[in-house]
């Protein structure tokens, strides 16, 4: 298991780093006995213009990406948004091409995130914004609130963010400042045996983020977590349940939380 993970570890760094990706190369190159042949095929039947563009490597894919985790949340929480019908809704740092444009095709979302947007959304309000150190003065300003798979970057530096080591503690913190007393918060971070891959990501014990998110008046409602050999499951929240999760490599933790009237 652990010489698993490593080599899924360099294959991510080959691939998405350095733009050398050997699994690629080995389909595409056994894809072309088949694309030359399917080729005169056609050209036998077809007199017209014809010009050159091998697409190799869809001859493996499924009709969609509906197997990783980020598909997932997004669905699960804007099907969320969509039945709660909140007032107003903001997100921080979540996928604009997923998430965010999930939930934009039925209602207006605000979004902040720490990196600029050169075009305008229909549906999406954007304003950039580090909340590690800005909007903290921004109190009860929505009533739905979320952060997917964002939190986890915080302070390292990886999007243009200061170093910050405690950096996810003062986003909890801010935009926790953000939410209405009674209102949702929807957060993911990755979760299992606590760590800093740097700098791209933290991996949380989950007891680490209720605890941060308590002390900013924040209570645990639901929990989901989307693996990628059970896919996604609903869990209970009870403390020795967030300490297995804490003691697991990797899956990707769906928090909703409500905040506490009175703070």
């Amino acid at each position: 298991m652990a010489t698993m993970s490593l080599l899924k570890k360099y294959y991510w760094l080959l691939s998405s780093q350095f733009g050398i990706d050997p699994i690629k190369f080995v389909r595409a190159v056994r894809s072309l006995s088949r694309y030359v042949q399917d080729y005169f095929k056609f050209r036998v039947n077809y007199k017209g213009n014809m010009e050159i563009t091998p697409c190799l490597l869809d001859w493996y894919e499924e009709s969609g990406t509906t197997r990783n985790e980020y598909f997932w949340q997004d669905l699960m929480v804007a099907r969320m948004i969509f039945s709660s019908n909140p007032e107003k809704h903001v997100d921080i740092g979540s996928r604009v091409d997923g998430f965010v444009a999930h939930v934009a095709s039925f209602r207006e979302i605000e979004m902040l995130d720490i990196r600029p947007l050169s075009i305008a959304i229909p549906g999406v309000i954007y304003k950039q914004a580090d909340m590690m150190n800005s909007s903290a003065d921004i109190k009860n300003y929505c009533d739905s609130l979320s952060c997917l798979h964002a939190l986890e970057h915080f302070g390292l530096g990886r999007y243009g963010d200061p170093i910050n080591p405690t950096g996810y503690e003062t986003g909890i913190s801010n935009m926790a400042n953000i939410l209405r007393p009674g209102g949702i918060f929807y957060l993911s971070v990755p979760v299992g045996v606590e760590r800093v891959e740097f700098n791209a990501n933290r991996v949380f014990n989950p007891n680490t983020i209720v605890g941060v998110a308590k002390k900013c008046g924040l209570t645990l409602r639901t929990l989901s977590i989307f693996s990628s050999d059970k896919g996604l499951v609903t869990l209970d929240t009870a403390p020795e349940v967030l300490a297995t999760l804490g003691k697991c490599r990797y899956g990707l933790g769906i928090f909703t939380f409500t905040k506490e009237h009175g703070n």
